[in-house]
């Protein structure tokens, strides 16, 4: 279901955040989930836990999305 999150990576680290975006829009939402992570685990924050639950559900969310206009457009067989 996580067809080009590599891709989508190294295109972020390249600088390319437009191409990276289309090619798997959950990169950025799932980057920003782990940081929130690590930072709730190290500073306790108050409401840390919502904080990463909301931006995971978000990033779940685009990740069915993706695999689903990926099936419907025939793009996860390529």
């Amino acid at each position: 279901m996580t067809c080009g999150f590599q891709r989508s990576i190294k295109l972020l680290f390249e600088g390319n955040v437009v191409d990276s975006f289309f090619m798997f829009p959950a990169t950025i939402p799932l980057i920003i989930t782990f940081i929130l992570l690590f930072v709730h685990l190290y500073f306790k924050l108050k409401k840390g836990a919502q904080y990463i639950l909301y931006t995971f559900s978000f990033s779940a969310a685009l990740i069915l999305i993706n695999f689903s206009v990926k099936l419907v457009t025939g793009d996860v067989f390529h």
